[in-house]
C-alpha cells in the first residue's frame, strides 16, 4: 500500500448486549437469508450503543395500483424493525418501473409509461400506512437522483460492475444459454437498484428471495462508492391463490391489501389447509407458540376450517377492522350454504330475450362468452338458485338473482 494512502481505521466494536441480541433474533424471525449475520449483529449494537437509529431499505416498483398480501410478507418484518427503534425508507421505484425488473422473468418485462406509473404510485402510501407507523417512515422515490444521473453519470456507474458479474445472475444466464434475447436495458436494473442504496445510505435491504441478486448489487456499489456495505436480509416468496406461483398481481392470483373486506375474507378461505401454514408463519402477528398450538390442534383432530377462519379474520381485520371481519364471516357462510348475499351489485338492461351467454358478458359476470360457455358446462352458473346447463338458453324479461361460482352475484333486471 502507498505511503501516502493510510490504512483506514479499524472499525469500532461495540458490546454485543442481551438486547442486540434479542433484536437480531426477533429481525432474524421467518427470514430467508441474513447475509453477512455477523455484520447485521455489530450494526445493532452499533445502534443501541449511539442512539442512531439503522435505515432500512425496502424498494417497491409501482407496477400495478394494489399491493398485494405478498407485499405484506416483507411489510410486516420492516414493521417489526421499526418496533424495535430502526427508520424505514420506503422508495417507490418510479424510475426503475420504466426499466423493468427482469428478475425471475424469462423474457423482457415491457417496461411502463410515466403516465401509468404516477397512476399507480399514487395508492402506494396509503396502502403501505396501513402496515407501517409513517412517524418512522420515509416515503421516496428514485427518480430524485436517477434523473439528475444523466447520461454520464449512468456511464460512470456502469463503469463499476462488470458484465461476467451480471451473467451470474441465474435468468440471465439461463435466458443467455437458451438463446433468448435480453436487452442491453435490463443490466440497468439492478445497477439502479443498487444505486438507491447509495443514494440512501441503506444499512440493510429487504426482499424477496428472488431479488437476492439485486440485493447484492446494492452492497457490492456501496463499498465501490466507500460506503459501508449494507447487510441484505431475503423473506419467502408468498404463493398465490392458486398455491403453486408466487403471488403476484401479473399472474392475477393476488389478494390486494385494498380488497373488499368480504372478498378478502373468501379468497383467504379458499387457500388449502397446507398452504394456510405458510401464510400464518408469514403474515399473522401471532406469536411462533400460538401458531404451533393451532397446529397441534389441528394434528390432534380439530377442524382444520376453524383455523383458517381465525387467520382469515386477523388478516382482514388489519386492513378493515373487526366489525368488517366479522361481516365477512357471516358472507362467507351465507355464500357456502348456497344463500344470497345482502349487497349484490344490481344491473339493469334490455334485449329480452338474451342468450345466457350474452348476459354473463353484460352483467360482468363473465370476461367473455367464450368463457361463460365453459362456466355453463363446469356447472358453475345459477339463476334463481337452479344450475344452469343449457348453452343455446334465451332468458326472458324479468328480474333474477345470477350466481358464478362461489362468489360472484348480482341481481339482473331482463327488459
Amino acid at each position: 500500500m502507498s505511503a501516502s494512502i493510510p490504512a483506514p481505521a479499524a472499525p469500532q466494536k461495540y458490546p454485543v448486549t442481551d438486547s442486540v441480541r434479542e433484536a437480531f433474533e426477533r429481525s432474524k424471525r421467518h427470514s430467508s437469508e441474513l447475509i453477512p449475520e455477523h455484520e447485521w449483529l455489530a450494526k445493532l449494537a452499533r445502534s443501541e450503543a449511539t442512539g442512531v437509529p439503522l435505515r432500512i431499505k425496502l424498494g417497491l416498483d409501482p407496477t400495478a395500483p394494489d399491493i398485494h398480501l405478498g407485499h405484506t410478507v416483507v411489510l410486516n418484518k420492516l414493521r417489526q424493525l421499526q418496533d424495535l427503534g430502526h427508520t424505514v425508507i420506503f422508495l417507490i421505484g418510479d424510475f426503475t418501473s420504466m426499466i423493468g425488473d427482469p428478475s425471475g422473468r424469462n423474457t423482457t418485462r415491457p417496461p411502463l409509461t410515466r403516465q401509468q406509473i404516477e397512476s399507480n404510485a399514487s395508492t402506494y402510501y396509503a396502502q403501505a400506512s396501513l402496515v407501517l407507523d409513517l412517524a418512522h417512515t420515509e416515503i421516496r422515490y428514485n427518480s430524485e437522483w436517477s434523473d439528475p444521473l444523466g447520461a454520464r453519470g449512468m456511464i460512470e456507474l456502469a463503469a463499476r460492475y462488470t458484465v461476467a458479474r451480471m451473467m451470474e445472475r441465474d435468468d440471465f444466464s439461463k435466458r443467455f444459454k437458451a438463446g433468448t434475447p435480453i436487452s442491453v436495458h435490463e443490466f440497468l436494473y439492478p445497477l439502479m437498484q443498487g444505486y438507491d442504496s447509495v443514494a440512501l445510505h441503506a444499512d440493510l435491504e429487504l426482499g424477496g428471495t428472488d431479488q437476492k441478486f439485486n440485493l447484492l448489487v446494492g452492497r457490492a456499489l456501496q463499498a465501490e462508492y466507500g460506503q459501508e456495505p449494507q447487510c441484505i436480509m431475503t423473506m419467502p416468496l408468498l404463493e398465490g391463490l392458486d398455491g403453486v406461483e408466487k403471488m403476484s398481481k401479473t399472474k392475477g392470483n393476488y389478494i390486494a391489501i385494498s380488497e373488499p373486506p368480504n372478498d378478502m375474507f373468501a379468497k383467504l378461505m379458499s387457500i388449502s389447509d397446507e398452504l394456510m401454514w405458510k401464510y400464518y408463519d408469514l403474515l399473522s402477528w401471532r406469536s411462533d407458540v400460538e401458531i404451533a398450538g393451532l397446529r397441534r390442534e389441528v394434528a390432534a383432530g380439530r377442524n382444520p376450517r376453524d383455523a383458517k377462519v381465525g387467520l382469515a379474520k386477523e388478516i382482514t381485520a388489519r386492513f378493515h377492522g373487526a366489525a368488517a371481519a366479522e361481516a365477512g364471516e357471516v358472507d362467507f357462510s351465507l355464500r357456502a350454504r348456497g344463500g344470497i348475499p345482502q349487497d349484490i351489485p344490481e344491473i339493469a338492461f334490455a334485449g329480452a330475450p338474451l342468450a345466457i351467454g350474452a348476459l354473463l358478458k353484460q352483467a360482468g359476470l363473465a370476461p367473455s362468452t367464450s368463457e361463460a360457455m365453459r362456466l355453463l358446462e363446469g356447472g358453475g352458473v345459477r339463476i334463481d338458485g337452479a344450475v344452469v346447463s343449457d348453452r343455446a338458453l334465451k332468458v326472458p324479461a324479468g328480474t333474477f338473482v345470477v350466481q358464478v361460482g362461489k362468489r360472484k352475484f348480482a341481481r339482473v333486471t331482463l327488459r
